[in-house]
């Protein structure tokens, strides 16, 4: 097949370099910043260097952009892309912009799949994107109401790569889990460094420092646009976070050591019941 993507950041790097390393499909790059696009043709992550017209030549596309850039993206050059042409994104919220994204497909004609790579890095661009990033993670697939033979199309497409899972959700669904195991993280995370504490950590921090903090080092432009656009499922998260975090505070100041114990005790068996 031939195979466009659009956006050749950590995630739509990757997904060239996945497909030129595991498949014989032909990869068509297009990126905004022409530098990039000829970086990975040097590099031979992408066979050719493609413009919006090119999007006719191919089978899938990869939309591997913000949100609503996908779908302005698509408002703007749907109808460059061939009838019954497999276009898929890779944003990490699906209620705002599948049924855009559907609407878009019923007025170009081309067929489209929601998507969400479950793999990423603290850092982005192409220069970290690699064709290992995807090995072992999650692909999900939102179908929006496609033929089962797209959805097994780009189902077999993410584990010919090196996915090492696909989960098939609804767009709901999706943005209420992806609340709590990515985006209530970030928060998290940004959160406990801004602490006036967190400058001078060095020599007094290990592991656990490390892992509350890594996703710190984030994309805000991005990450704002993914909290405001799923701000109901996140806030819901943020209530119980809260609420939990209050719980042992209030036993902390009340030097409630029974409650306190119970409550930690609460958290280490959810863990242990789930093998982690």
């Amino acid at each position: 097949m031939k195979i466009a993507v659009i956006g050749l950041g950590i995630i739509g790097g990757s997904f060239c370099k996945a497909i030129k390393k595991h498949t014989a499909h032909t990869v068509i790059g297009i990126n905004r910043t022409h530098s990039v696009a000829e970086q990975a043709k040097n590099d031979g992550s992408i066979d050719v260097i493609g413009t919006v017209e090119s999007l006719g030549e191919a089978d899938i596309i990869f939309l591997c952009m913000y949100p609503q850039a996908c779908v302005d993206f698509i408002k703007e050059n749907g109808k460059f892309i061939k009838k019954g042409a497999l276009v898929t994104d890779s944003s990490g919220i699906k209620s705002a912009i599948c049924p855009q994204l559907y609407e878009l497909s019923q007025e170009f004609g081309f067929v489209f799949v929601g998507s969400h790579p479950m793999a990423g890095k603290e850092k982005n661009g192409y220069g970290v994107s690699e064709a290992e990033l995807y090995n072992g993670a999650s692909f999900i697939i939102t179908p929006c109401g496609a033929d089962e033979k797209y959805v097994n199309t780009l189902a077999d497409l993410a584990l010919s790569i090196g996915f090492g899972q696909v989960k098939i959700t609804t767009p709901e669904e999706h943005d209420r889990m992806i609340a709590f195991t990515s985006q209530l993280p970030h928060v998290l995370a940004c959160s406990y460094v801004l602490s006036p504490c967190c400058p001078n950590h060095n020599g007094f921090s290990a592991g656990s420092y490390r892992d509350v903090s890594r996703v710190a080092n984030i994309n805000s432009k991005l990450w704002s646009e993914l909290f405001l656009e799923n701000r109901e499922p996140l806030i819901t998260e943020l209530d119980i976070l809260i609420d939990n975090i209050t719980r042992i505070k209030d036993a902390i100041k009340d030097n409630d050591r029974e409650t306190l114990a119970d409550l930690l005790e609460q958290g280490h068996k959810i863990k242990q019941a789930l093998g982690e």
